[in-house]
């Protein structure tokens, strides 16, 4: 079962008392313990067996095996065996009583605008631009709680990749599928990624309060007036938070065969390298226009940490509102008795000691 499953608590009543169990799925445990339960049982009757082969009368047992006595491993293997039921029931996880409990769902508008071009593939931060920073906007992601999450990619063109949306885990899968070989056009718009960007926070249903773009760039704009798209958004109240993924001193833009190698590197009409360097003065104006913040990502820090908190300080929006249903944990009950069974069964004695 993958990690993303949904698992279904399994409905049940003791005495008249709601419950569920909330893994259900960890039932083959209980399978170990019945297995466990049988080979205890099978380790008795041979036990029992043998003695009576060696000794038949208990006359004569007593001579052969003084001191053994049935009563105790049976009182270990019973105590052993109840142990581990309690405990694989406790790992089932069962719960409780139920309470109605009023659950609100806040958070902020988050467009990521991702470039897509082929100079994010560029090496200064490892492995490559555009994987860092696809990697490190999966992590922000899973950091995120209440928040609506969208995804503008763009190069020479801008276009929405996912909509605003709270299903992270979709939000993530869009994010992988970033390909620069499958933008239509090359290049870096940066002014229409902010426009797109724009339209889609204008368009929300229910929009937040706070809006945001995320902007992941190495700042370079071949198309069109950034500032004028930053003033837009700085009119509909959208703040920028710009990252910029490279360097100062830039590096060449590699070009990767179909198994992600490098082949060679993009070079221009005169047959040069193409290097790729960071322009922050530019990101540092979106920023600035928008009432924003730039962040530099180099080398192993790109900077999503300092991100994360500048957007869990924005002020949130209640999107949700409902009652939901909350359980009391019982696992406990059952786990620590048969842990305490457990312990007690490996100091009960074999038999009686002999004086």
């Amino acid at each position: 079962m993958s990690a993303s499953a949904v698992i279904e608590p399994l409905a049940i009543d003791i005495l008249g008392i709601p419950a569920q169990l909330a893994r259900p799925d960890r039932w083959p445990l209980l399978a170990l313990v019945a297995a466990a339960a049988a080979l205890v049982a099978y380790g008795l009757w041979s036990r029992r067996r043998m003695l009576r082969a060696l000794a038949p009368t208990a006359r004569l047992r007593a001579k052969v095996a003084p001191g053994a006595t049935p009563g105790g491993p049976v009182i270990r293997g019973v105590l052993a065996v109840a142990g581990l039921l309690l405990l694989g029931l406790a790992l089932l996880q069962p719960q409780l009583g139920s309470r109605d409990q009023k659950v609100q769902r806040k958070g902020i508008d988050l467009v990521v605008a991702i470039d897509a071009s082929r100079s994010m593939l560029a090496r200064d931060v490892l492995p490559s631009r555009l994987e860092r920073a696809r990697l490190e906007l999966s992590q922000l992601v899973d950091r995120l709680h209440g928040d609506r999450v969208g995804i503008v990619v763009f190069a020479g063109q801008a276009f929405v990749q996912c909509p605003l949306t709270s299903d992270y885990g979709a939000a993530k899968l869009f994010l992988r599928a970033i390909d620069p070989d499958a933008m239509p056009a090359q290049g870096t718009s940066v002014a229409e990624a902010l426009q797109t960007a724009g339209r889609m926070l204008r368009a929300a249903d229910r929009g937040a309060k706070t809006k945001v773009v995320l902007l992941l760039t190495d700042g370079e704009d071949h198309e069109g007036d950034v500032d004028a798209a930053a003033e837009a958004l700085a009119k509909d109240g959208v703040r920028v938070y710009a990252l910029g993924v490279g360097s100062d001193e830039g590096t060449p833009v590699p070009l990767l065969d179909g198994d992600g190698n490098v082949r060679g590197y993009l070079r221009d009409r005169r047959g040069n390298p193409v290097v790729s360097k960071l322009d922050e003065k530019q990101l540092r104006r979106i920023a600035d226009a928008t009432s924003g913040k730039y962040v530099a990502a180099r080398g192993g820090d790109i900077g999503m940490g300092e991100v994360f908190a500048e957007l869990e300080r924005l002020e949130k929006t209640e999107f949700e509102s409902r009652l939901a249903v909350q359980w009391g944990e019982a696992w406990m009950w059952l786990g620590f008795p048969g842990f305490a069974l457990l312990l007690v069964s490996a100091l009960v004695p074999e038999g009686r000691r002999r004086r």
